[in-house]
């Protein structure tokens, strides 16, 4: 009989990061991960002879610091030079728009005072986000037994917003729970603009831009950050695979067992506790604490079961509302595309087809009835233009996720797959006229596509929507937010946990910080 200290439940980069920071902190850890290699929605796959792609995360804006300083990733092969940052170009038959810098620093294609608008709304919502952010690194409070430290955490925010200034903190408070398409409407004039931002602060989520409190989305992407500055975004080098390399690496220095290809079938609880694992070969193993950084509804319906749980607590589980609404296009080409417009520097940058906050909006309804958008929205990177190794020599690769996509498409995927890939080629051939030609090789990967793959339930990236009423204090569920759950010993380390989805290592890394505390 084998036994560790922890097992880990998942080889993503959060079940990697919470078994490197529980490694550093001493104890004995195993990584179990289902598939052949670990990384999960984060590697970087070969999807036509001699292409490679960032499987479905393609653009990293906010591995968190804590998580880089901890691991000493610099150390074990993370590349993320500061002021490395990916132009964002909107997309537009009227002629692009571009934003340099960390999310628009620099605006250039808008008129004089559309970029003072920007640049008046970009501070604001960074400084909004920057109330939310210290959030993001730390446990969420348990409002029914806060401790010392907890409360003094929240006082912190609370002196926080008393500094933005009177008119600041009402304004914060009136826009926290607004739709991000108000907000716009209220301070800018450029649909172009506008329709990026109602892109991005919807981007992933069962929302349009006028649903109610789609601008928290925008927040969470600017609570983000990567080489020390918010909203900042790159294009890693050798695709997240390289990232994942990174925390893999600092993982094994640590001292940490990594197994691929060894899937769970069940968590082992006794007694209300949790003592061990089973794998689907028969194997049995043993450990102190066990950490389940795979989705919340997996962990505790199927390797757990509904028997060895209370049932309000199963049933809010079950509510957790994770159906994916977004697709992930491959393309193989045989030479780099032509985006009408855009130099040899926007091309290497994030591209974004979202011309209006009103066509996002219409390309959300469709999905609200199991349809998708003829239309869609979608964030395009050409990441073999910064790194060549990932195409053969003159070809290119061109990976996009592509809005919206329902999981449970009216039709069926199989009917309705090649439907879908005929719209979005329409999209891009409209604004990179003649790509049709070039394409040698697709991949479509639909939301139900992703869930097969990637062993991710509804094929949603954040393992749960990433709405008001599932974050913070709500994430996964209400009344267990920390990362404890009612059997004794579990613990969730995942996207589906606090903070949210997203290439972070904040879930992984604060669950680990848990578990130490409490001497797990």
């Amino acid at each position: 009989m084998t036994s560790f200290d922890a097992i880990i439940i998942g080889g993503g980069h959060n079940g990697l990061v919470a078994a490197a920071t529980l490694a550093k902190g001493g104890r004995k850890v195993l990584v179990l991960e289902a598939a052949d290699d670990v990384g999960g929605a984060a590697r970087t796959e070969e999807f036509a002879p001699g292409f490679r792609v960032s499987s479905v995360a393609h653009v990293l804006n906010r591995l968190h610091p804590d998580v880089v300083k901890t691991l000493e990733l610099e150390r074990h092969g993370l590349q993320v030079a500061r002021g490395d940052f990916v132009p964002t170009v909107a997309l537009s038959k009227g002629g692009p728009l571009v934003l340099y810098g960390a999310y628009g620093e620099v605006l250039t294609g808008a008129s004089s005072s559309e970029q003072t608008a920007w640049k008046e709304l970009r501070a604001q919502l960074l400084r909004y986000a920057g109330i939310l952010k210290p959030f993001l690194s730390r446990r969420p409070p348990d409002l029914g037994a806060m401790s010392l430290l907890e409360t003094a955490a929240l006082g912190q925010t609370a002196l926080a917003l008393k500094k933005l200034g009177k008119e600041d903190m009402r304004d914060f408070l009136r826009v926290l729970l607004m739709n991000v398409a108000d907000l716009l409407d209220e301070q800018l004039t450029d649909d172009r603009l506008k329709g990026l931002l109602a892109f991005d602060a919807t981007l992933g989520s069962h929302l349009g831009p006028r649903s109610p409190t789609s601008l928290l989305g925008l927040y969470y992407r600017l609570a983000g950050e990567v080489g020390g500055k918010a909203g900042a975004q790159i294009v890693p080098k050798g695709g997240m695979g390289a990232v994942v390399a990174a925390i893999r690496a600092a993982a094994e220095r640590a001292g940490v067992t990594i197994r691929a290809a060894s899937p769970v079938a069940k968590i082992i609880v006794e007694k209300g506790r949790a003592v061990g694992v089973a794998l689907d070969s028969g194997e049995v193993l043993h450990a102190k604490t066990i950490v389940s950084a795979v989705n919340p509804a997996t962990t505790i319906l199927d390797l757990v079961g509904p028997r060895g749980v209370d049932t309000g607590f199963v049933r809010k589980v079950k509510n957790i509302r994770m159906k994916g609404d977004a697709a992930k296009l491959h393309l193989a080409l045989d030479r780099p595309p032509q985006f009408a417009g855009i130099d040899a520097a926007g091309h290497k940058g994030r591209l974004v087809i979202a011309p209006s906050p009103d066509h996002v909006e219409r390309a959300f309804n469709p999905c609200k009835y199991g349809e998708f958008s003829p239309e869609p929205v979608m964030e395009i990177t050409l990441p073999s233009l910064t790194d060549p190794s990932l195409a053969p020599a003159g070809a290119c690769v061109l990976s996009a996720v592509v809005q919206y996509a329902p999981y449970a498409l009216k039709e069926g995927w199989g009917a309705g797959k090649p439907k879908f890939l005929k719209a979005i080629m329409a999209q891009l051939e409209a604004y990179a006229p003649g790509i049709s030609k070039t394409v040698l090789h697709t991949e479509l990967l639909t939301p139900a596509d992703i869930e097969a793959r990637y062993r991710m339930p509804g094929g949603h990236w954040h393992h749960g929507e990433l709405q008001a009423d599932q974050m913070l204090m709500s994430r996964p569920v209400s009344g267990w937010s920390g990362y404890d759950t009612p059997v004794q010993g579990l613990f969730l380390a995942g996207a589906g946990s606090h903070p949210g989805g997203g290439v972070s290592g904040a879930p992984g890394l604060n669950a680990a910080k848990r578990i130490i505390a409490m001497r797990g």
